[in-house]
């Protein structure tokens, strides 16, 4: 595919195009992707997520000129909420990130979470892979904020930098059981506010009360992303990190959950796909859902028609066998 071929030597328009259509839900996505994987898994991903209003954009923006004084390639996703009315990202707030939009060196993409939960939307693990693909070193995915469901990130990246502010407050209480265990890096933006260090002497005592015994201890970054102040040191420990789970081999441990999710979510996807074709045309499992929206039976009791029906599952595997596809 030529598409694939260009973004492969570095066209940075045709990696926008690919990512377009894998947002879309392009015919072409299952092709895409098969000539795009062996081609992935250099590029290190790191995750920024946390409640909205903290200063993640900026935080990315930092992170990303320190990368790029190292010579590195940046990728970059951030996740907006969904506009109502076109479907796509509706802040576009990536004004902030402005210096690194003429640097071929750096990508930038903004995406919609069209609905997901989980602070990301459901294309982002193939986006992320074509951008790793594209000869990025590193991916910083920024989530779009909606504070503890965004537990999607840590099925996606290697690194979680979990975000937060003074005005956090009592947030952190109803995020220990959430974004509070998935992080690798706390981050206290904004740390010249009043409060700062009470909430830095909060999430201490809470990381002791919560301790494992693991190898790699979470450190508390204190940082004024507005002010480039303790972004080097927020760095660092990203690099620590790298470190850490490369010498453990928790990174392959993770990248192969990451794998098996994506293959998970594939079938999933497909199966979908191709069920909501079978009950457009047979007339059986139409009559079901009739009378499911009728109330005369039960999801559950239709469902186990369906699923106990041999017509049904031979026509599912005949769909399935007999599918068309580019480059098969």
């Amino acid at each position: 595919m030529e598409l694939v071929e260009q973004m492969l030597s570095g066209n940075m328009a045709s990696l926008a195009r690919l990512v377009s259509l894998i947002e879309g839900g392009s015919s072409e996505v299952s092709h895409i992707m098969k000539l795009v994987y062996p081609h992935t898994g250099k590029a290190y991903r790191v995750g920024l997520t946390g409640p909205p209003g903290l200063g993640k954009s900026t935080i990315v923006d930092r992170l990303t000129a320190v990368a790029r004084s190292q010579g590195l390639r940046v990728g970059i996703i951030a996740v907006d909420p969904t506009s109502p009315f076109s479907g796509g990202a509706l802040l576009g707030d990536r004004i902030r990130m402005q210096q690194h939009y003429l640097d071929e060196g750096v990508f930038i993409r903004s995406m919609a979470t069209r609905g997901s939960l989980g602070g990301l939307p459901r294309t982002v693990s193939e986006v992320i892979n074509v951008i790793d693909a594209s000869g990025k070193d590193i991916i910083l995915i920024e989530t779009v904020g909606v504070g503890q469901s965004e537990l999607d990130i840590i099925k996606n990246v290697d690194t979680v930098i979990v975000v937060l502010a003074p005005e956090s407050g009592d947030n952190i209480q109803t995020m220990k059981a959430g974004l509070l265990e998935i992080a690798d890096i706390f981050m206290v933006n904004k740390a010249d506010r009043p409060g700062a260090d009470d909430l830095i002497s909060e999430m201490r005592a809470m990381l002791q009360l919560h301790s494992e015994q693991t190898q790699w201890e979470i450190p508390i970054v204190a940082t004024e992303a507005v002010n480039n102040v303790g972004i080097d040191e927020l760095y660092r420990q990203i690099q620590l990190h790298r470190e850490c789970v490369n010498e453990t081999g928790l990174l392959a441990q993770r990248r192969q959950q990451q794998r098996r999710e994506q293959f998970i979510n594939t079938l999933e996807k497909e199966i979908s796909a191709e069920l909501l074709e079978i009950i457009k045309q047979d007339g059986q499992l139409n009559r079901y859902v009739d009378d499911v929206e009728k109330g005369e039976i039960d999801p559950y009791s239709a469902a186990d028609k369906v699923l106990n029906s041999k017509a049904f599952l031979i026509t599912l595997s005949q769909q399935l066998s007999q599918r068309k596809r580019p480059g098969n």
